[in-house]
């Protein structure tokens, strides 16, 4: 008996072996990154590279499984890797404290070795752009999260191609890009759902709200299911294709 003996029943000795000479390298460990490594860390995927320059914030208690009182200021990288090691001590972690541009992004990748998926759960248009086209341009199998914010119903959530996609504005923006940047094909975890118009916070209400958190009003609301939701679904869309 292991940790991952009850994974075993389903997939096999030769299905773990697989996940465990697995490398997936996970872009952004927020709302669905941080979900999506910890599902794949407990199917025993065997090598994890972690990227994100961000630290734990008092807003990412919401949806984040990195995020606690106890982590806030914490490098997202890092509390997530600790989370992993008391997963899998087997497991090998990188992790790079990097924010993704579009220029840096090649250099990173072409850094590791061989690479068998990328996940793409960051915000940034351009850096997304980036991995989209790194991955065509090598071969590398990616899914990209778009818009999770703003949602309330994470069942509306489905895996397809960008060129199938509608309703959500983040996909067609990527629609429009990666036509003009020749990248014909993209597999994206996305929704149908409208978007909520977010409301101001409490505290921008009533004027407490310091001048940085006023200024925010573009940053979409969340909510503790729904972020979850797309890491898992994306965590399962990635281990079966590893499987396979």
């Amino acid at each position: 008996m292991n940790e991952f003996t009850r994974t075993e029943m389903l997939i096999g000795s030769e299905g773990q072996r697989k996940l465990a000479d697995s490398t997936v390298v996970v872009f952004g460990v927020g709302g669905v990154g941080s979900h999506c490594i910890e599902a794949l860390a407990r199917c025993g995927v065997g090598h994890l590279v972690l990227v994100d320059n961000d630290t734990v914030s008092l807003t990412n208690l919401n949806r984040q499984s990195i995020a606690y009182h106890s982590t806030v200021g914490q490098y997202k990288t890092q509390v997530m890797k600790a989370r992993i090691q008391d997963i899998n001590p087997a497991a090998k972690i990188d992790t790079f404290e990097t924010f993704v541009l579009a220029d840096n992004v090649k250099p990173l990748l072409d850094s590791l070795g061989p690479i068998d998926y990328l996940v793409d759960a960051i915000d940034t248009v351009t850096a997304k752009l980036a991995l989209a086209q790194y991955a065509y341009e090598t071969g590398t199998p990616i899914i990209a999260s778009m818009g999770t914010g703003n949602k309330l119903h994470g069942e509306l959530f489905e895996i397809t191609d960008i060129t199938k996609t509608s309703v959500c504005p983040l996909c067609k923006v990527m629609r429009r890009e990666l036509k003009s940047k020749g990248v014909p094909h993209l597999k994206v975890l996305y929704s149908k759902e409208q978007p909520l118009t977010p409301q101001a916070p409490a505290d921008e209400k009533d004027g407490t709200a310091d001048s940085s958190t006023a200024s925010k009003r573009s940053v979409p609301g969340s909510i503790s299911f729904v972020p979850p939701v797309a890491g898992l679904l994306i965590a399962g869309q990635v281990v079966r294709e590893l499987l396979s």
